[in-house]
Order: structure tokens, then sequence, then C-alpha cells
């Protein structure tokens, strides 16, 4: 998955969503239920190993809670969800270091 180049550097008022999921199936299905909820940036994607995946998404702070409580719920019906959390205006560095922004 593509880092979007729209994803906003500074603390301009925007959340950052992450929901972690277990298996491919569950990844794309929250993913999907992401994108579609809410008017959202999909922000990135890491990888960590076993099969974890935490997905990023970027947006106003009501639409980034509607797509992680949408992204949570395909998760759990489609496999398995470990977490999801909102940040809501989070800090440059903490964008930085987890997104590359």
């Amino acid at each position: 998955m593509t880092i979007s180049n729209n994803a906003s550097r500074n603390g301009n008022g925007e959340a950052l969503g992450m929901i972690e999921t277990r298996g491919l199936i569950a990844t794309i299905a929250a993913t999907d239920a992401m994108c579609k909820a809410a008017n959202i940036t999909l922000a990135g994607q890491v990888q960590i190993g076993n099969a974890f995946v935490t997905t990023f998404v970027r947006g106003d702070v009501g639409s980034v809670r509607a797509a992680v409580d949408a992204g949570a719920q395909a998760a759990s019906a489609n496999g398995e969800l470990v977490s999801a959390h909102v940040i809501p205006r989070p800090e440059t560095d903490v964008l930085e270091m987890f997104l590359g922004k």
C-alpha cells in the first residue's frame, strides 16, 4: 500500500487513526470499511510480522473515529482485530516517526 503524499506533517487539526489486525483478510476488510465509512485519507501501513499489520488513516476527528469504528467492526467480523485507536491532532514527531512525514 502506498503512503499518501497528501498526509499532513503539521498539527492542523487532523486526527490519526490506527487499526492493527492479524491476517490479510482482516486487514483488507478493515481498510475497505474505513475507506467507505468516511472521508479519510489512507496514510500508510506497517507490516509488523507474524501477519500483524497496522493501517493508518488521516482526516478530521469525526471522520477518523467513524472510519476506525467501521474498520474495527469489519476486522472483528473477518479475522482478528488486535487494537484500534484514534489520536486527535497528533504531534508532528509522531507522524514523522510512524509515517515518515
